[in-house]
Order: structure tokens, then C-alpha cells, then sequence
């Protein structure tokens, strides 16, 4: 048990350094910004001048817009290793989901290790549907009681859908979400949705979606699918991240 406590605590160290060298980033990036309006200024007046100096400020604002481009490659990096590796989270956090886990455990699983929680989509939605079944929003609403307390908040939440690979068929679904990347996004969505209505900070969430392309099982041959595919993960990542 003291080994797992010490790789939590290693895990959170880590999740706040990096979310440190994110603001960091950030902050540097809006200092470059300013200094690049500046510039920008001086360069009309420059040039409606025909001053000298016109060469000598394009190439300053060029190497300023280098500069932010890298750092915000630097930062989507930085934020796509954050959550695609997840984080163990602070213990009463971690205790209140998984006890929220277990209080529906034919709907949701908790991988408390990363720090992410998994629904099962044929719970949520009906088959080729994006709207969340009434018994899930109640589910869902439990869960953002959690994520709204004093230690969830300190936390953004991304909302990822997948499905399996059994190819949308009927014309009337597909002409709603055109492909299982479409459905999985729009998924995520919906359940982004039922968390905003129930108070969590729309600035705490975002979404994506993976459509077929992550599972977690091997589908069935022929594209018949393999229902652990189809899910909804939750991460709950540092701020920022």
C-alpha cells in the first residue's frame, strides 16, 4: 500500500510540474503576443515613414511568431501526454468516484490509476443514438456532484466517445452522424452537455472522438463489433491541461 500512496504522490508531483511549465508557457506566449503588437505598430509607422528600420522589425516579428508557434506545439504536446497518460488523483477525489463507481457498476467503470472513468455506451445511448437515456443523465448529474465538490474542482474533465467498427448503415442515423467518428464526438458531446446543465464550469470541459480507432477489445470479424467498444471515457486532468 505504501508503494501505491508513494506512485500516487510521484503522479500528482509530476501532473503539477508539467501544469506549472503550462502556465509558464502560456504566460510567455502573452508576453510575445504583446511585444508583437508593438512591433506590429512600429512597423506601419515605419513603413508609412519610409524609415530605415522596416527590414530589422519585419525580421523581429517573424522570429517572435517562430517563437509562439513552437511553444504552442510545445503546449499540445505537453497537453495530449497529460491526458492520454492520466494521473492518479487526490485520495478523497479518487474514494468519492469509486465509490460512485461501484454504486452503478453495470454503467460505469473507474481506472483510478489514470484517473479516468469509462461508461458504457449501450447504457447511455440507444443504438446509433447521441441522446443521453433518462436513467444515464441521472447517473451522469450524480457524477458532476463529485466533480463540482472542493476537490473536484481543481480539476478539467475531457469527455472522449468511441464506438465499435460496425459501419453506420441506416440512412436516417447516418444522416445525423455520417461516420462512427461523427457519432462518437456527437456522444461526447451530449454527455458535455448534460455536465454543463448540471452546473460544471463550461471553461472545465472539452471533448473528443475517436470513433473505431482505439478499442480496447478486438471487434468481431466482418465488422459486427464487440460491445466493450463502445464507451465513453472521462478524464479528469490538471487544470489547463
Amino acid at each position: 500500500m505504501s508503494g501505491c500512496n508513494e506512485g500516487m504522490k510521484d503522479l500528482r508531483i509530476q501532473n503539477d510540474r508539467q501544469s506549472k511549465e503550462l502556465d509558464r508557457l502560456r504566460a510567455e506566449i502573452k508576453t510575445y503576443e504583446l511585444k508583437m503588437e508593438q512591433l506590429q505598430r512600429q512597423l506601419t509607422a515605419a513603413q508609412e515613414k519610409g524609415g530605415v528600420e522596416v527590414d530589422s522589425l519585419q525580421q523581429q516579428i517573424a522570429a517572435l511568431e517562430e517563437d509562439i508557434a513552437k511553444k504552442k506545439d510545445l503546449i499540445a504536446s505537453m497537453q495530449q501526454k497529460l491526458l492520454m497518460a492520466g494521473g492518479a488523483l487526490p485520495a478523497e477525489l479518487s474514494t468519492m468516484i469509486e465509490d460512485f463507481a461501484k454504486a452503478h457498476p453495470e454503467m460505469v467503470s473507474f481506472d483510478a490509476n489514470r484517473g479516468i472513468i469509462k461508461f458504457k455506451s449501450d447504457l447511455l445511448f440507444e443504438k446509433g443514438s447521441d441522446t443521453v437515456a433518462p436513467d444515464a443523465i441521472e447517473t451522469v448529474k450524480a457524477l458532476c456532484s463529485i466533480l463540482n465538490s472542493e476537490e473536484g474542482k481543481k480539476f478539467d474533465i475531457v469527455i472522449a466517445g468511441h464506438t465499435d467498427d460496425i459501419p453506420i448503415s441506416k440512412p436516417d442515423t447516418r444522416a445525423k452522424h455520417a461516420t462512427n467518428w461523427h457519432l462518437s464526438a456527437h456522444r461526447a458531446i451530449s454527455v458535455l452537455n448534460t455536465m454543463a446543465n448540471s452546473t460544471v464550469e463550461v471553461k472545465r470541459l472539452s471533448v473528443r472522438g475517436f470513433g473505431e480507432y482505439r478499442p480496447v477489445e478486438d471487434n468481431l470479424p466482418g465488422k459486427k463489433g464487440n460491445p466493450q467498444n463502445r464507451r465513453v471515457e472521462i478524464y479528469i486532468v490538471p487544470q489547463g491541461a
